[in-house]
């Protein structure tokens, strides 16, 4: 099933999600402390989701893939940053585990998205 809009793609659902559950963790008052980290975190869940959307409206399929190897490449650096997290005392380790999880989820889909469009490589994207 081809996806005819922005919200039939898994991923981006998937996406969305995590950033929600991101967005949820940075109104704790540890981490609205930690200025930085929180535009750090905020900024990356975010751009995800925004990659995806950018990449999807593009006319070919190279180019929608090489949007979402950037949006996987901000799903990494947000695991990254979530690392970091533990390591200053936000989050416990099994809510770290937790996100890093999402995140594989998503990046596995990313790839399984880029290689498929790198098959079909389609120049008439709607």
């Amino acid at each position: 099933m081809r996806a005819t809009c922005l919200e039939d793609l898994l991923v981006y659902q998937k996406a969305a999600a995590a950033a929600d559950a991101v967005s949820a963790l940075l109104k704790r008052p540890a981490i609205i402390k930690d200025r930085r980290l929180r535009e750090q975190l905020g900024a990356s869940s975010e751009s995800v989701g925004s990659l995806i959307s950018e990449g999807f409206a593009q006319s070919t399929d190279r180019h929608f893939a090489e949007y979402l190897y950037r949006a996987r490449g901000s799903s990494k650096e947000l695991r990254n940053q979530m690392r970091v997290a533990r390591g200053r005392g936000h989050i416990t380790e099994e809510e770290r585990a937790t996100f890093a999880d999402r995140y594989v989820e998503i990046e596995k889909m990313l790839t399984g998205l880029i290689r498929h469009l790198r098959t079909e490589d389609r120049q008439d994207r709607p």
